[in-house]
Order: structure tokens, then sequence, then C-alpha cells
């Protein structure tokens, strides 16, 4: 099992797998530059080179990118949606600058227009951001939502559709998170319902184009299409639940990462060794990283 969480480039991008390796993860996810404002400082070559030596030395894999969470690539409005073609567009290259493995996008909201203008809206948006680069072993993964609003991914089939229409253009899979998945409606807090969860994977998005899954708990109940995100074993979900997945021999092999909140200092840690202790695993370099803190 590879587990991680989301880490913070505060101060330098390398510094997100300095305090990766700190809290003792395998992989880790981060953005390239500020998740929350449309005109960014764009990263110099040094700052690149620094990220991917530190990387490297620490063996960290794999490593993932979130964009920018004002970037809707559904938008109706071509305003809005020619801004999110180019600042995801700057995403790709910002990901192949860091050699990062994957892209994660949240696929966006329709916003008034119907969810399959939307969905077509996304394909064509994925679609005009990668034209013309070589992705050169970068993925970009369609994440799951909770459905709240007028955001289309609530549904796998919604996934898999976004998939199927931008594969014919640049290498796309699936990043599939817990929390979304419960609070869209995917029973996956029972056993029975869980099981059934991943046969519905299987047969809209497949299996094998699921590359990441986000391990969050709810902090909201089942259905309830809000998205938020709560520590694992402390939310709607719970640990069980939890128990279940991280065990579940057709997820296992992928990386985990958590987003889950930081209420405190440590928590980021406290997340990790509860999900590894889900997952069966003691790691002697775990308590090592706990006894240097």
């Amino acid at each position: 099992m590879r587990v991680g969480v989301h880490t913070s480039i505060a101060g330098a991008l390398a510094n997100a797998a300095h305090r990766a390796k700190r809290i003792g993860c395998d992989t880790f996810q981060m953005f390239s530059a500020n998740p929350r404002g449309w005109n960014t400082l764009e990263p110099t070559a040094e700052d690149y080179e620094r990220f991917r030596v530190a990387r490297a030395s620490y063996g960290l894999a794999p490593v993932v990118v979130h964009d920018n969470y004002l970037i809707n690539l559904a938008a109706p409005d071509p305003v809005r949606r020619e801004i999110s073609i180019a600042a995801f567009r700057r995403e790709i290259e910002r990901a192949l600058a860091l050699g990062a493995d994957y892209l994660v996008t949240h696929p966006g909201s329709a916003k008034g227009s119907s969810a399959s203008a939307a969905i077509k809206t996304c394909v064509e948006s994925l679609r005009r951001a990668a034209k013309g680069l070589s992705l050169d072993g970068l993925m970009v993964l369609v994440e799951n939502t909770a459905g709240q609003g007028s955001a289309i991914g609530r549904t796998f089939e919604e996934v898999a559709e976004i998939i199927a229409g931008a594969s014919r253009d640049l290498p796309v899979g699936a990043c599939i998170d817990t929390a979304h998945c419960f609070e869209a409606g995917y029973a996956i807090h029972t056993r029975e319902g869980l099981r059934g969860t991943l046969t519905q994977l299987e047969s809209t998005v497949g299996l094998d184009k699921v590359c990441v899954i986000h391990a969050n708990d709810s902090k909201t109940v089942f259905d309830s299409h809000a998205d938020r995100h709560q520590h694992i074993g402390k939310g709607e979900i719970g640990a069980e639940a939890f128990r279940r997945v991280v065990r579940h021999p057709k997820l296992r092999q992928l990386p985990f990462i958590c987003e889950t909140p930081i209420d405190r200092p440590g928590d980021d840690r406290r997340n990790l060794r509860m999900m590894r202790k889900l997952a069966g695993e003691n790691r002697s370099r775990e308590s090592k990283v706990e006894s240097q803190k």
C-alpha cells in the first residue's frame, strides 16, 4: 500500500516533497501554484529542478498535482471557459516540468446548462488544453464529485463519458474520492454497498482506468451531495468501512492520498497512521518518523 497526503508548496515547490518525506508519505499530492487565483507566479527552471531532485532523492511515487479550484472546463459561458482552458494548459505545462505522474481535475459545473452539454464542453476543453503538447507519461485524471449544485461527475457514468471522449486525444483516467462517492449516493459504508459500487465502477469507468484514490471520510451524511471532508474513521463513512476499502483486493494496490483537514498539528500524520493501521500495516519507518517529531 502506498499512502500519502496533500502537502503544501508554501515557501517553494520542493517543500511539498520535503514535507511529504518528513511526515512519512510514500506518495503525495500538491498544487503547482496558488489554487484560488487566476494570476499566479510561474515557477522558475530552478524551482522545478529543486523539486525533481528532492522527489527523486526520497523515492516518492506517484506524484499527483491537483489543478486550480477556479477552473471550470464545463463552463457554458465562453469567457469563463476560455480562461479555464488557458489555465488548465498551464497546469499541464507545470505538471510536466515537475515530472509529475498525474494531474487531477474536477470536471466542472454546468451552471445553467444541461449535464449532457456540460460533459461535451468538458471533453472539448480538455482536448483543446492539451492540443500540441506531448504529455510524456503524464496522465490527466478526472475526479468524481459529490454532485453539489450543478457539478457534473457525480455518477460514474458521467466520469466514464468524459474519459471516453477525451482519451482520443490525451492520456486520461480517473481519480475516485471516497467522500464524494458516499456523498453522491454510493453506499461504500456498507459491505454490500462497497461491492455494488465497485461493480458499477468496473462496468462504467473500468477499474483499470482508476489510478488514484482520494481517501477522505465525510462530515455530511450519506447522499447529501455536500462535499465536506473529515478525518479517516471520524466521519459518516467510519473506520470499519475504510478498513474494507483499503483492504479490498481490487483497490489496495492503488495509491491512497488523504485530503483530510488539519484541525491541529499532527493531523496529517495521524491520518496516515490510521490508514496504515486499517490496512494492517505496521511499519518500522512510521515509528522512526514519529520518534523524530
